[in-house]
């Protein structure tokens, strides 16, 4: 293994050591908790699958916020998510969940101090916590991991993407297999499996577009858009979560008349990170990711049972 991601390794299993046995106390908050989470660093999926979960709850009629991070984002503390904001102020991320699901999102690097805003401004309803798995600090009462083939056969940070071993799953109430994920390269024996279907949305594409995103894996992206019947003229890629200048803009329509493009398509995530300089890219295609969750109705159950048992004997 390599020595940096050695002491990586070493240093995330003293401090799942110290929360384990509680040397280290998680905070609770009074409303329960629902953590979405995975392994590695970007690409599983989390945020499409807060999205799916969000609107199986909203369709259930059950109240929920969502805490998160705020990744990217400009400012620092506890802030509630305005829909008509942006990525600079929130994150990406938030600004997409608030905008899709239209419920309260709260960003904060405490998610306990997050949680404790919500509760405040909309009662002890249901919290999900965005990529919670490793924040530890707060206390939950449901764990999801999304996980992809590809954390079957990495390494640990720096040398690879895994944020932690794959022995952490021993945390997980729940694991979703994700991008074609198999549960036997993985140790979830005693878990509850789930599997999701993960697909794109395109409409009203350009003819031979200018591709290009800003995410953890663009070249999905780009398989799932051929898959679709879309043939891509040019692609750029950029870091995940980047903010867009107007010198990437006259690049991106530079390339466009380099290789005589129709138009351009990007995700629902680089739009938000586009703000203002949207429009100077049209024609434009936003191609929404669609998850769907194999038998979710009783998956929905499981779940909401086994927090509905857990808040009622703490």
């Amino acid at each position: 293994m390599n020595p940096l991601a050695s002491i990586f390794g070493a240093s995330v299993g003293l401090r799942n050591l110290l929360y384990d046995r509680e040397i280290l106390r998680q905070q609770r908050l009074a409303g329960p908790v629902i953590s979405v989470g995975n392994l590695s660093v970007g690409g599983s999926g989390k945020t499409p699958f807060v999205l799916l979960w969000g609107e199986l709850l909203k369709g259930r009629g059950i109240a929920f916020d969502i805490l998160s991070r705020g990744y990217g984002r400009q400012t620092r503390g506890v802030a509630l998510v305005d829909p008509g904001g942006t990525s600079a102020d929130f994150g990406d991320e938030p600004l997409l969940m608030a905008r899709r699901l239209e419920v309260p999102v709260v960003v904060g690097e405490a998610r306990y101090q997050a949680g404790r805003f919500a509760e405040a401004k909309f009662g002890p309803q249901l919290h999900l916590l965005d990529d919670g798995f490793q924040h530890r600090a707060l206390a939950r009462d449901f764990d999801i991991v999304l996980i992809t083939p590809e954390d079957a056969r990495d390494d640990l940070l720096p040398a690879g993407r895994l944020r932690e071993p794959l022995r952490s799953l021993a945390r997980a109430d729940a694991v979703v297999l994700a991008s074609g994920a198999s549960a036997d390269d993985f140790p979830v024996e005693g878990k509850l499996i789930w599997r999701v279907r993960r697909g794109i949305l395109p409409n009203n594409v350009p003819e031979r577009p200018v591709v290009f995103c800003g995410i953890a894996r663009p070249q999905n992206f780009t398989l799932q858009l051929r898959k679709a019947g879309v043939e891509p003229a040019a692609e750029a890629f950029f870091r995940d979560h980047h903010a867009y200048s107007e010198k990437d803009v006259r690049d991106l329509q530079q390339l466009r008349l380099q290789s005589q493009a129709g138009g351009f398509v990007t995700t629902e995530k680089d739009a938000i990170n586009l703000g203002r300089l949207l429009s100077s890219l049209e024609p434009l295609a936003v191609v929404a990711v669609k998850m769907e969750l194999v038998d979710a109705a009783n998956v929905l159950d499981t779940a909401l049972r086994i927090v509905a048992e857990r808040t009622s004997r703490a």
